[in-house]
């Protein structure tokens, strides 16, 4: 008997994502949990003001049914997803990866909250947000060494130990690195469809990735997600009828990194998730040099509103950004392809 857990865990959250927004879109509009558009923002971008947001827990709904129905499936067909969960590191990994993306989510939830509230593009302070992303992220890697993450992986040099020695320097770097990357997914959104489609590439990058190293609950997490963001293009691709909020971003954020992380190569997500990368470096770029000079060197951060004032139509950041995304993880697919 063939395994399909993956397939039938992306279908699922595909299908619960797309028939969710028949019903979440209408009560956020009668919510009015509508969007609230950058003063700063490119003009064109006003004709968005108050479409529905939050549409993430749309996303988030369709990955945790996903993960139940497929570990259903494989518990009653024996096979190797439910199997893991006898494993103690695999499962702690697995389980330790959901709850650290959803703590983002909620943080994502809160701030989105603040903002339809206050009908104002304004939430948490940055120094409020930063303190739980932190704080969310040390408990996750407190979580990964207790339940056995020992080492890490390096290209051409293999795996390192991480509880010794000079080593011990992983675990602040990782702090960073989480807190970075949950940020820059995050970044990421703000053009319609483009989060959702850079996140299918990585997803599915991943799913690659821990098919080849055999890893089953990591597989069908990538695949969960990868479901539900191509679910949630449905309704996002322009012209959106829902944003995701930073609660869809930034369940994303903490999904891509808990699943790098899940196969025990997070330095891989550096290449795979270039285009988050590339969007935080503009905009880290763009602050420190205007503070500096009181001068641009972008038209607007982060990158995808710069090719936007150059000219660029939203479909064209969407396919130019994700084909990038797409480069930068068979580069990534690289090291476990060839084994170096």
């Amino acid at each position: 008997m063939g395994d399909y857990t993956s397939i039938i865990s992306a279908a699922v959250a595909f299908v619960v994502t797309v028939l969710l927004g028949f019903v979440v879109i209408p009560y956020l509009r009668k919510l009015k949990f509508g969007q609230t558009i950058l003063e700063e923002g490119p003009t064109w971008h006003k004709g968005k003001q108050g479409t529905p947001t939050m549409g993430g827990v749309m996303i988030i709904a369709g990955v945790i049914i996903a993960i139940v129905v497929g570990y259903s499936y494989a518990a009653i067909a024996n096979l190797k997803f439910a199997e893991e969960f006898t494993d103690s590191f695999r499962c702690t990994n697995f389980i330790a990866g959901i709850f650290m993306a959803l703590c983002m989510a909620a943080i994502g939830f809160i701030d989105d909250y603040i903002k339809v509230v206050k009908k104002r593009n304004l939430g948490l302070t940055a120094r409020q947000k930063t303190f739980l992303q932190l704080l969310i992220a040390a408990c996750y890697l407190a979580a990964l060494c207790i339940g056995g993450m020992h080492t890490t992986y390096i290209p051409f040099i293999g795996d390192v130990n991480i509880v010794s020695g000079f080593g011990l320097i992983f675990w602040p770097i990782a702090l960073l690195f989480i807190y970075g990357f949950t940020n820059a997914v995050n970044l990421t959104d703000g053009v319609d469809g483009l989060a959702s489609s850079v996140t299918v590439v990585v997803a599915c990058c991943f799913m690659l990735a821990s098919s080849f190293l055999n890893i089953a609950t990591i597989n069908v997490l990538s695949a969960s997600l990868a479901g539900a963001c191509v679910g949630f293009i449905f309704w996002n691709a322009k012209p959106a009828k829902v944003f995701m909020g930073d609660t869809g971003s930034m369940f994303l954020g903490g999904m891509v990194v808990a699943i790098s992380f899940g196969i025990g190569k997070p330095i891989l997500l550096i290449f795979a998730g270039i285009t988050y990368f590339l969007e935080a470096l503009s905009d880290i770029i763009q602050v420190a040099y205007y503070k500096k000079t009181k001068k641009r060197i972008f038209k607007m951060a982060p990158l995808h509103h710069h090719f936007e004032m150059c000219g660029w139509s939203e479909q064209k950041v969407v396919v130019v950004f994700s084909g990038i995304a797409f480069v930068g993880c068979v580069i990534a697919l690289l090291p476990i392809l060839l084994n170096f």
